[in-house]
């Protein structure tokens, strides 16, 4: 059920600071989108606003729209909680319950929204869902043990299976890599091509390698300096951004030339 994600005029302000100003994309279903470009320039910041997670920090807002199949997620009345089961998030340090069990850590976000689920149903989804991970081979014979005990990759993987068990519609992914061995990388990058037969996928990097593996479409963003507020300044296929991009800032950035 991937959906059509539109962004119009969206400027993120934290208090005065205007963190990002002026984003207007549109990121299409079954796709994945890389955002790319030097720390500090807003990438981080615009992927929370996608599922509303910016506003956990006091007196962030946000002016614009963000829409999903036509909704707009900042519209009057709309539950940012409803926002963030559609658009699940997986964040760069994984970060299971370490007291929970791998099951229990699946099922925590169903849980969370007060599904009453059977057994039958709940060791359905959990299979299901650690399956869609790619992690239930490794992980079928210890259920009921912590999820703190698998490694680095495998408690990343049990992240997204955690995401997924709540079947959202968009599944953001900030830097889900940054903190795992080239094996675990790769692996994860094998899944994301996976996810996006069924979600639209949105992922921040700082590896170019990793954007042009496992990215449809990129968009670099750039800052003009301390202070300034992230703006966005090229969006296209990823193949063109990385071989013939229009604005030197972005192939300067690419080509290792700065960031």
């Amino acid at each position: 059920m991937s959906k059509r994600i539109e962004v119009n005029n969206l400027n993120v302000y934290y208090d005065k600071f205007r963190a990002v100003e002026d984003v207007n994309l549109t990121i299409e279903p079954r796709t994945v989108t890389a955002f790319i470009g030097p720390s500090g320039c807003g990438k981080s910041t615009f992927l929370r606003t996608l599922n509303r997670m910016h506003e956990v920090i006091p007196k962030a807002r946000v002016e614009g729209e963000v829409l999903i199949d036509g909704n707009n997620l900042y519209g009057p009345g709309v539950d940012p909680v409803l926002v963030r089961r559609q658009v699940g998030m997986v964040f760069q340090r994984p970060n299971p319950f370490p007291t929970m069990s791998i099951r229990d850590n699946v099922l925590a976000g169903v849980k969370l929204n007060n599904k009453r689920i059977s057994k039958t149903d709940a060791d359905d989804l959990v299979e299901k869902s650690l399956r869609g991970a790619n992690l239930w081979n490794e992980v079928k014979d210890r259920l009921n043990l912590p999820g703190s005990g698998l490694s680095g990759g495998q408690q990343q993987r049990l992240c997204i299976a955690r995401a997924i068990a709540v079947s959202p519609d968009v599944v953001l992914m900030d830097e889900p890599c940054s903190a795992l061995d080239p094996i675990s990388t790769l692996a994860i990058e094998d899944l994301i091509e996976e996810l996006k037969q069924e979600y639209t996928i949105v992922i921040v990097t700082h590896n170019m390698q990793q954007a042009s593996r496992v990215s449809d479409k990129t968009a670099f963003f750039n800052i003009a300096g301390t202070g300034k507020p992230g703006k966005l300044i090229e969006y296209n296929d990823t193949a063109t951004i990385f071989s013939k991009p229009t604005i030197q800032a972005t192939e300067d950035y690419v080509s290792g030339r700065f960031g």
